[in-house]
């Protein structure tokens, strides 16, 4: 019998041919999804680059301005005479720096000479979105929870000279973020000695504590004043700011993840590096690593130097290089090219 075929009518698929396409698609979409994170990652490292950029560009303007750094903070020296000796509990660097990032009316919010849990929520809680890797968190993450200084609190001191607050401590909310002004290497000690890197003036990092001119027991003005003059080893040999190292699965948890904002202790806002502090290679590492450089870019942290420019810098990189990039002045000649 003559059968009639249907011109419209097309050959149909088979289930063998269907299911080897749909493997066909899989493998090429598990060839791309690597490729697409790469180039996703890679976006949001020149992100992070372009943000520290900004900063330090903010950084010189303020230079240029007041013929200095700002402060990383207020610290008074123990011994000092008292018209140095007021301060401790007040903002950081990264506000003062607001201005110079287009963000003036947040920075006028702020009382250089009030303590920073004393600042409204809404003020302790707003920050930039130049304050924040991409790879790390968004504006949605840049919020934390934490303790500040109350009324007889007591402290734990780790081993990198660190100070955690425990009982009589109050818990609060604030601006968290991932960049950190250089405050030197461990050089000063971190031993409970009034040369400690910690106490104001001692750091040997181009944004360091400074011990604060008083009017009454008030911080009026800074005292350790240090400018370009002070690089001796050479702006283009000294790290100026830097991603900080927090651990995975520590976003918003204090101390690990601190307020920036918070002037009560160097982990908030600064970091140091050299022998004994390496850049962090392990995400999830805490404990010493508070004080500690570190990124979640693979391999790598980005530093802006003080001559502008920004640095990848591989994590392993020799502590004792690490140190000397971190030291303003020790006069020791730095080969980043290796």
């Amino acid at each position: 019998m003559l059968q009639i075929r249907n011109p419209l009518a097309r050959p149909a698929f088979t289930l063998v041919e269907l299911l080897v396409v749909i493997a066909i698609i899989g493998i090429l979409v598990g060839l791309l999804l690597p490729a697409v994170q790469a180039a996703r990652e890679a976006a949001r490292t020149m992100q992070c680059k372009n943000n520290l950029h900004q900063i330090s560009l903010a950084l010189e303007l303020f230079h240029s301005a007041n013929r200095a750094y700002p402060p990383a903070r207020y610290e008074p020296r123990p011994g000092d005479a008292p018209e140095r000796s007021c301060g401790g509990k007040e903002t950081t660097w990264l506000v003062r720096i607001m201005p110079y990032l287009e963000a003036s009316a947040m920075e006028q919010q702020w009382d250089y000479k009030a303590a920073y849990v004393g600042h409204p929520e809404p003020v302790r809680t707003k920050s930039l979105p130049v304050y924040c890797c991409p790879t790390r968190r968004s504006m949605s993450t840049s919020v934390g929870i934490g303790q500040v200084v109350g009324a007889g609190t007591r402290w734990i001191t780790l081993p990198c000279g660190c100070r955690i607050p425990v009982a009589g401590s109050a818990e609060v909310s604030g601006a968290v973020g991932d960049y950190g002004g250089n405050h030197g290497d461990l050089s000063p000690g971190s031993v409970g000695l009034p040369t400690d890197f910690n106490y104001g003036g001692n750091g040997t990092g181009l944004l360091i504590s400074s011990r604060a001119k008083c009017d009454s027991s008030t911080p009026v003005d800074w005292l350790d004043r240090i400018s370009h003059r002070s690089a001796l080893d050479g702006l283009s040999n000294t790290i100026l700011t830097g991603e900080m190292h927090v651990p995975m699965g520590k976003l918003g948890q204090s101390p690990q993840d601190a307020f920036i904002f918070n002037g009560d202790n160097v982990y908030n806002f600064a970091r140091l590096g050299g022998p004994t502090t390496p850049i962090a290679t392990d995400m999830r590492g805490e404990g010493s690593d508070l004080v500690r450089w570190g990124s979640w870019h693979s391999g790598i942290c980005q530093f802006a130097l003080a001559d502008g420019s920004v640095r990848a810098i591989s994590n392993r990189i020799d502590t004792d290089t690490l140190g000397r990039l971190c030291n303003r002045a020790d006069s020791q000649p730095v080969n980043l090219e290796d």
